[in-house]
């Protein structure tokens, strides 16, 4: 993605990390798994997956004014063999302001 700046305390990281072998999953696991065997169309059980969920996070250069916010997700995830990334994103999208980007040659959306 693009760089989001926390210099003016607007906004949070947070990770959980899940190591799913040989332990029960979690709804959170459950549903991860669902969607990559639904877009996928294959079998998959993670072994290990890491959640970075940023909250209101501001564009660069940072802005205090939080309706141009956005939080998302970055879930990477492997059975060992295979790895996925998800993005996702609030109900809402990406509220950050692209015109006011550095760079003119950006691509939004699906590749």
């Amino acid at each position: 993605w693009d760089d989001a700046d926390f210099s003016r305390g607007v906004g949070t990281t947070f990770y959980q990390e899940f190591l799913t072998l040989n332990s029960a999953k979690p709804p959170f696991i459950r549903d991860v798994e669902a969607k990559i065997r639904r877009h996928m169309k294959t079998s998959y059980s993670a072994v290990w997956t890491l959640k970075v969920t940023w909250e209101k996070a501001p564009a660069r250069t940072a802005q205090t004014d939080t309706r141009r916010t956005s939080t998302y997700q970055a879930v990477l995830t492997t059975d060992g063999f295979r790895s996925y990334l998800l993005i996702l994103y609030q109900d809402g999208g990406m509220k950050w302001d692209y015109t006011q980007l550095a760079a003119t040659n950006v691509l939004i959306g699906y590749s």
